[in-house]
């Protein structure tokens, strides 16, 4: 899990929820596509079945994604990580010369 979800996890218990249906229902397409594969069955409930997993994984995904962008906790951790990121690629002389500058005024 990437620093993000693990961030937003910590702070908000719906996204956390949402976030494991998505990667359940995720698990679950991949292992029954993995199935199909590998005993090359291609029968039309399985493309019917394959197809109904696809869009239940598409389903919990844009519903996270709607919590995300519309909580206002998973909105603040996201501003939060933007600066974050903004200045863990600032070079650290760059941030000393803001600090000082920060303390002049």
């Amino acid at each position: 899990m990437s620093g993000q979800q693990y961030f937003k996890v910590a702070i908000c218990n719906k996204y956390q929820t949402l976030l494991e249906e998505c990667e359940s229902a995720l698990a679950i397409w991949n292992g029954y596509r993995a199935e199909i594969s590998e005993s090359r069955l291609a029968s039309k409930e399985a493309g019917d079945e394959l197809l109904r997993l696809q869009a239940k994984y598409a389903r919990a995904y844009t519903v996270l994604q709607n919590h995300a962008h519309n909580c206002s906790f998973c909105r603040w951790v996201a501003n939060l990580e933007g600066v974050l990121w903004k200045m863990s690629r600032t070079p650290a002389c760059q941030l000393s010369a803001l600090a000082a500058a920060s303390q002049v005024r």
